[in-house]
């Protein structure tokens, strides 16, 4: 999947091991489950595939945070994105069509949206 970034800084950072471990300092273990995330979602061919892996967590957001999207990280952390296809593809119903999402944008490296 192509993963692209709404930020530059979380760019740099994805990209570069000593930025990303500098960045959750004082969480190791969230660093490692950023580019454990990040690889995952480059391996796979479209976001079905990463809905596929218990593991990640992958689901769509509600509410205010609707046409989102995210993978567990740690605790109540999450990264969170959104399809970044033109267009976005859906399902007849509506819905989002994993299938077809092949891009997508990172919004969010890591956060905890659960208050």
């Amino acid at each position: 999947m192509d993963i692209l970034f709404k930020k530059k800084k979380d760019s740099e950072i994805a990209n570069n091991e000593s930025k990303l471990g500098k960045e959750f300092r004082g969480n190791p273990r969230r660093s490692k489950l950023v580019r454990k995330r990040l690889d995952e979602l480059a391996d796979v061919e479209n976001l079905a595939e990463m809905g596929s892996l218990p593991q990640a967590g992958c689901h769509e957001l509600k509410g205010s945070r609707a046409g989102q999207l995210a993978v567990n990280l740690d605790k109540g952390f999450r990264m969170v994105f959104e399809a970044a296809n033109e267009p976005i593809p859906h399902k007849p119903d509506g819905g989002l069509d994993w299938s077809q999402v092949t891009a997508i944008r990172i919004l969010n490296l890591a956060e905890d949206y659960h208050d």
